[in-house]
């Protein structure tokens, strides 16, 4: 017997289908799919939303309403990688405004505290000193930085 798929489970206390259709309204091209709900004599409410199937970038997810015993945590993360600024301010805007949380170099929390990087494509070429970019200035600039700003990864002329 072979394994054939991977889904990733995200944990919620009870805010699978509110947490699933925020991500799916995030990126183009998402969806959400099947929703089942808790029967009775179960941890939670007969009638309550138990998981939400979704996709992201065509890649399957499922989230799950367990209950308070897991928290997330900065041990599992999503990187984004968006080709321009607009995207950038876009999807980090959407994820800090609604009740998330800023860190350093990308790093954000949306407000159930999984843990994201929004990342410009060109942050990738500045580290390597491609495209004009002087790579050690480019570094020092990102971890000064909360949302990465393309812009400031070169100096002022």
């Amino acid at each position: 017997m072979a394994a054939t798929h991977l889904t990733t489970y995200l944990w919620f206390n009870t805010e699978a289908l509110e947490a699933a259709k925020f991500y799916v309204g995030l990126f183009p091209g998402s969806r959400l799919g099947d929703v089942s709900y808790y029967q009775a004599d179960a941890q939670m409410p007969a009638g309550t939303v138990l998981t939400v199937e979704f996709e992201l970038f065509g890649r399957p997810f499922a989230a799950l309403n367990g209950g308070p015993a897991f928290t997330h945590s900065e041990a599992v993360s999503f990187q984004v990688s968006c080709e321009t600024q607009a995207d950038v301010d876009r999807i980090w805007d959407a994820i800090v405004g609604s009740g998330g949380a800023a860190s350093q170099c990308g790093w954000c929390k949306d407000r159930w505290g999984v843990s994201w990087q929004i990342i410009p494509e060109a942050l990738g070429r500045a580290l390597k000193g491609l495209d004009g970019y002087d790579s050690n200035y480019a570094f020092k600039a990102m971890m000064k930085m909360s949302k990465i700003v393309v812009a400031d990864l070169k100096p002022a002329n």
